[in-house]
């Protein structure tokens, strides 16, 4: 049974451990679902609800998220990955490398805890359906959170060069000269809308979300040998994917990254 179905038994007690998702909008937010399933099937009284906050009152509802003791903790997602993480009071290596956050614990006494299993969700999706990353030359979209960690965790994992684009190029520029000083062995460039010479190409933005939203590269240079990515879950075949897809490329869905994550977020937050 997918975690995503509804859970067969869930019941809100005066013991129930409050779990939350920062997102804003949270129109689009699928880990309650699988969260709760997991919670359910390892027999615990917790319940994670989307928490819609405005990036203006981050600050202030984190502060109040401290204090309330029956709070375990959340999942942090766009827009707050990158300004969460000056909210913590510590966060893990990999995060701090990124400068970002997706996930924060609430300890006993208050502190908050970050993490960010972005990157590691992404690499681990791929590798379940077979796509093997090291070695490769990938060309990624994206500078925000999502991006910066799937870049780190590609590089990780043995990438063999890597092609950054953005529609802000100060952004991956920053990003491009972490990654250099952290892994020296993999070639890093600067890219344009030309997602040509690569053999994995990854969307790591929210373009895609909305009807509304330009492609985030030039869709028209996808040749078939090419596996294309995306982190948008919503909808399910974005179009970039579907473009992917009538260029013969094979296509890799965004629910692949979170279906990865849940069980490292779940254990992360205490379940």
């Amino acid at each position: 049974m997918s975690i995503f179905q509804k859970p067969t038994s869930a019941y809100i007690t005066g013991r129930t451990r409050v779990l939350g998702i920062l997102a804003h909008p949270t129109d689009h937010v699928k880990a309650p679902t699988g969260i709760n399933r997991i919670a359910v099937a390892r027999g615990k009284d917790a319940v994670m609800v989307p928490l819609n906050v405005s990036p203006s009152d981050l600050g202030r509802v984190v502060t109040g998220l401290r204090a309330l003791r029956s709070f375990d903790g959340a999942i942090v997602t766009v827009p707050h990955k990158q300004s969460a993480i000056s909210l913590c009071d510590e966060v893990s290596p990999r995060a701090a490398a990124v400068g970002a956050i997706n996930i924060l614990r609430r300890a006993h006494d208050g502190r908050l805890i970050g993490d960010q299993l972005d990157g590691v969700g992404f690499v681990e999706g791929l590798g379940s359906q077979g796509i093997e990353v090291a070695r490769r030359s990938v060309y990624l979209v994206g500078a925000g959170g999502a991006a910066n960690a799937i870049a780190f965790a590609l590089a990780e994992a043995g990438i063999a060069r890597l092609t950054l684009a953005n529609r802000t190029l100060n952004k991956i520029e920053t990003l491009a000269a972490k990654l250099r000083n952290a892994y020296p062995d993999v070639k890093v460039a600067i890219g344009s809308a030309d997602p040509r010479g690569h053999s994995l190409v990854v969307n790591a933005t929210t373009l895609g979300m909305k009807p509304s939203d330009p492609l985030p590269l030039d869709a028209t240079l996808l040749t078939p040998d090419v596996v294309v990515a995306e982190v948008v879950m919503e909808p399910e075949i974005t179009a970039l994917l579907a473009a992917a897809r009538s260029a013969g490329c094979r296509i890799h869905l965004g629910h692949h990254m979170l279906d990865h994550q849940l069980q490292l977020m779940a254990s992360f937050l205490g379940l």
